[in-house]
């Protein structure tokens, strides 16, 4: 009896190796994809009964849909971006409508927009081409500015970078469905965009008040075959807004606003595709199930990980200085592609990061366009930190024909850095600023943190809050031959005794 029982367990035993061993769990990367399996992922074990998905269907399909979520928002942010921006200054100045201008001056004002530029007044609009092409009178002076697409892509720029050349001219700008060739003979300039959406942007470059005045006085548009009509100009609002992109639910709803106001573009529809099983779809309102909301907020929030990641670590080049943590600004072309691929991560950190992009931004040439030169450690690799304080040491004789300028920002909103100053020499210091310290030399010393060293000019300080992390834009207006062969260097940040207050 006893032989018996032990048979009947080495049987058993047996039959239970043969189980285990026909579904003997393998990671992901030492699965054979045959016969029966239990395969271990980073989302859950999916078992394989004779080649078959036996267990884990639903989770494959949710694991599809996050990971096109997070990708489809490294894709989108750039439209998403530029959305979002023209909503909020529309909303908050009451601007919406194609002669209607906001004019921002102030740090309040400024403090709305992603990266914004605080040395010069900002000109924008936004509109719409599918009532039609528009038709542009722009006058001569010292501006830098341009038509951009919903890609924040330049149609053309204006002024001084621009076709006009700073001498003026008229522009007609039609959209992706209309033909330039019905506009040939009409103005001096016509371009395309291959987006309804667009965006007219300018600075003024001349310090004298005049100048702007006579901009302003000068400026004029209209749809073509209509009368053209002066712009009108909503300014000293110093209201308080924001630019930064939502989080959540709000980011794919204004995407699905986008892919249903434009037409969709050979190299973009299979994010279209993508986006369709996430409720995301074209021609059908967004409804998304509580499952569906449930990816794409997970799939956002892990987009905008990756793309903070990418911002601080850019793996797609290096920096532009050897040995130092500096990096230039635009890794790309102004059309965003080759002819082999789109520069899908190098855009999406700029538009994550910055708005806007014209032909002077993306191709200086000595003398010609601005730089943007930015740096997230310091001279030990460390990342920058709120609670300590840096000094950054600017050479003699910065290469610009123009001016330079070193502008605070937050890495939360990317906007103007929200210290409690209401000034805008509270976040940005430059070149034509007449209360700084110049070292005997020539150089500048400038102070970013925590709290100013002792014996440190508060003019050459910018304070920082809380954890609110930080870093800068050094700016190169008209950037001079010394930049481009890289005689002109700046150093890493280096980190200063803290506890030192004014």
């Amino acid at each position: 009896m006893k032989k018996k029982i032990l048979e009947v367990l080495g049987t058993a035993l047996l039959l239970q190796s043969g189980i285990q061993s026909a579904f003997a769990q393998v990671p992901l990367s030492e699965a054979t994809l045959e016969g029966d399996e239990v395969i271990e992922t980073v989302y859950g074990n999916i078992e394989l009964e004779h080649h078959f998905i036996a267990k884990g269907e639903q989770e494959l399909f949710d694991i599809m849909d996050f990971q096109r979520a997070s990708q489809a928002y490294i894709w989108s942010t750039p439209i998403v971006s530029m959305k979002t921006w023209g909503q909020q200054e529309d909303q908050a100045y009451d601007v919406a409508g194609l002669e209607n201008f906001v004019v921002l001056k102030s740090l309040k004002e400024k403090r709305g927009i992603v990266t914004g530029n605080l040395t010069t007044p900002y000109i924008f609009t936004f509109s719409n081409l599918k009532e039609g092409a528009v038709k542009l009178e722009y006058p001569k002076g010292m501006t830098a500015g341009a038509f951009l697409d919903l890609w924040q892509r330049p149609v053309a720029d204006l002024g001084l970078t621009g076709p006009d050349k700073g001498k003026g001219g008229t522009y007609i700008i039609c959209g992706p469905n209309d033909d330039p060739k019905l506009y040939e003979g009409k103005a001096d300039f016509v371009v395309q965009s291959e987006t309804n959406n667009f965006f007219i942007g300018l600075r003024i470059l001349e310090a004298d008040p005049q100048a702007e005045a006579s901009f302003k006085k000068a400026l004029k548009l209209g749809r073509v075959g209509s009368e053209l009509r002066k712009a009108t100009f909503a300014e000293d609002k110093n209201i308080e807004w924001s630019a930064t992109a939502p989080r959540g639910l709000a980011y794919w709803e204004t995407l699905h606003t986008i892919i249903n106001e434009e037409p969709v573009r050979e190299q973009d529809k299979a994010w279209i595709a993508m986006l369709k099983p996430l409720g995301v779809e074209i021609g059908k309102p967004f409804q998304p199930t509580e499952k569906q909301k449930d990816l794409l907020v997970k799939g956002g929030n892990m987009g905008e990980l990756m793309l903070r990641n990418l911002q601080t670590n850019p793996r797609f080049t290096v920096p532009y200085w050897e040995g130092t943590n500096w990096y230039k600004s635009f890794d790309f072309n102004i059309p965003q592609s080759n002819e082999m691929m789109v520069y899908l991560d190098e855009r999406a950190v700029w538009y994550y990061e910055a708005v806007s992009s014209t032909k002077g931004m993306v191709e200086p040439s000595p003398g010609y366009g601005q730089v943007y030169m930015t740096s997230k450690r310091d001279e030990n690799g460390d990342l920058l930190r709120a609670d300590k304080t840096y000094k950054l040491h600017v050479p003699a004789h910065v290469p610009v024909d123009q001016f330079w300028s070193v502008t605070l920002y937050s890495e939360n909103t990317r906007r103007p850095y929200d210290n409690g100053g209401e000034n805008i020499s509270d976040i940005g210091i430059n070149s034509r600023r007449t209360d700084v310290t110049y070292n005997q030399d020539g150089s500048i010393d400038l102070y970013i943190g925590a709290e100013c060293p002792k014996d440190v000019n508060p003019a050459n300080y910018l304070k920082t809050v809380g954890n609110d992390g930080w870093f800068i834009y050094f700016r190169l207006y008209a950037p001079r031959e010394e930049f481009f062969n890289k005689s002109f260097q700046l150093s890493d940040w280096e980190v200063v005794n803290t506890g030192l207050s004014k």
